[in-house]
């Protein structure tokens, strides 16, 4: 996501939290926290790991599957053999929403990432109470003191946290935080483009027992094959996959490649 995106859906956010007084420590104490399988979920014995996306629009290109139906395009994942499921819940910049993670979780019995920008302990207790086994947090938008709180709300609900980073200055917070689940996002973050390279050289400083997911500007076999011989355990695809005309088929295919690990 470029600088200028990111810097204007961050205000939004921001703004969004600041006025929501739910007094997010009395809702911890009357949630259930579950028991995530989203991470376990991303190394499937020797395959590498498909995050298939639930995603409307995007501010960069516009309206990708106007008329998705989440809880049919979440089965046809399921049914491709994706490992778990990302959806989109910001409404403003991606016409996302909450009720999409309820209607994917009713479903499909695949752990779901709601993924969003997460800035507060009420966004996380959200993705809990709507069927989500994880969240997402991004290091370019929080600081480290956000970062450590998020991680251990998202503990304190059971939920994972894929910790998004863009560069190797990025990874090194996320692994001193005590990050476990590392989303690369291969877009530079001033000129969009994507940087594989830079991605490459990202996951090779991730200790093994961190779960690496490659993100952004994978679209097919190819894509993901570069990926997992970079050393990711997994991938999240989202453009290509909701404007499948078999998006079924079309995971399967992804689904297909072999994970090859970090020495």
């Amino acid at each position: 996501m470029a600088t200028a995106y990111l810097e204007d859906i961050m205000r939004f956010h921001r703004a969004r939290v600041a006025a929501d007084h739910r007094d997010w420590r009395r809702r911890l104490d009357e949630v259930t926290p579950c028991r995530s399988r989203f991470r376990a979920a991303l190394r499937p014995g020797d395959a590498l790991g498909v995050i298939a996306e639930i995603k409307r629009r995007s501010p960069s290109k516009g309206w990708l599957n106007r008329d998705l139906d989440p809880a049919v395009l979440s089965k046809a994942y399921e049914d491709g053999g994706a490992a778990a499921l990302s959806v989109l819940t910001d409404e403003e910049h991606f016409a996302g929403s909450l009720g999409d993670l309820r209607a994917a979780h009713d479903a499909c019995t695949l752990p779901l990432l709601r993924k969003d920008f997460t800035v507060s302990a009420n966004d996380v207790i959200d993705a809990l109470q709507f069927g989500a086994s994880a969240v997402l947090l991004i290091v370019a938008a929080l600081d480290d003191d956000e970062c450590a709180h998020l991680l251990e709300v998202s503990a304190l609900c059971g939920l994972d946290a894929l910790v998004e980073v863009h560069d190797l200055d990025e990874a090194r917070r996320a692994i001193a935080l005590g990050a476990t689940l590392v989303g690369v996002n291969q877009r530079d973050l001033r000129t969009f483009e994507v940087r594989g390279e830079r991605a490459a050289a990202v996951v090779a400083a991730l200790p093994p027992t961190v779960v690496a997911v490659a993100e952004s500007g994978l679209r097919d076999v190819a894509d993901v094959e570069r990926a997992a011989a970079d050393g990711f355990d997994a991938v999240l695809v989202g453009e290509s996959l909701v404007r499948a005309s078999d998006p079924a088929r079309a995971v399967r295919e992804l689904a297909s490649v072999k994970r090859r690990g970090r020495d």
